[in-house]
């Protein structure tokens, strides 16, 4: 049975393998997300805000890629980065970078897709206001992510919830290398497979609290951004 003295001890015992993994976890979900957001949201904006006749079509495969199995992922990113790959000159396997670009690949569909429907539903007017104020495409861009911020606070928050819970790519892209490639989710699953569940459910109950303090942050932000 796990106990609140076991995960203190996690926490501030003398091993620093798990601050090393927590500041692993919190380097990839973070470099991963701003990158996802950094190429989703003017994807999803321009997405959900114009019309044309390939539209259908781009948003299929759009939804498609939204549910894309993370294995799939990891499994294209590895094959790309691999020393038999077109990019395995670069010798990113098994790092954390290769790590973070299995999941841009997985969360920027994600953060585009819903992007896409909250402009799509705000599009009609916020064109009217656009034209009547005389804005041009590029301020009336600008305009739209103004008007959209605190959904897009809550996308971006999404996203960083799929990139920290992920375990499949980036156990594959990354190898779970201790002390280099080890995060939470990758340590909770060895631990499991090892048969230590006590120390599982501790890592399980650490990630969860990572999770809630950086929701409660992120969920002040938004607050204060929706209030502005």
């Amino acid at each position: 049975m796990t106990t609140l003295s076991e995960i203190l001890n996690l926490l501030f015992g003398p091993d620093p393998e798990l601050r090393q993994i927590i500041l692993t976890t919190l380097r990839m979900s973070f470099s991963s997300t701003l990158i996802s957001a950094l190429l989703g949201i003017p994807l999803g904006v321009l997405l959900g805000g114009n019309n044309f006749r390939a539209k259908p079509f781009v948003n299929r495969v759009l939804h498609t890629l939204m549910g894309l199995p993370p294995v799939v992922a990891g499994l294209v990113v590895f094959l790309l980065l691999s020393r038999s790959g077109p990019l395995g000159t670069l010798k990113l396997v098994y790092t954390v970078t290769a790590m973070v670009i299995a999941q841009v690949v997985l969360i920027t569909p994600i953060i585009t897709g819903m992007v896409a429907n909250i402009v799509s539903v705000k599009a009609p007017l916020i064109r009217e206001t656009a034209a009547g104020i005389g804005l041009t495409p590029w301020r009336a861009v600008l305009y739209t992510v103004y008007e959209c911020r605190t959904q897009f606070v809550s996308t971006v928050l999404t996203g960083f919830g799929r990139a920290i819970a992920e375990v499949g790519a980036v156990q594959m892209v990354g190898g779970n290398i201790q002390f280099k490639t080890r995060v939470m989710t990758t340590a909770i699953m060895m631990q499991t497979n090892m048969g230590h569940f006590d120390t599982a459910i501790a890592l399980g109950i650490v990630l969860l609290l990572i999770s809630f303090v950086i929701n409660s942050l992120v969920s002040r932000i938004e607050e204060t951004v929706g209030m502005a």
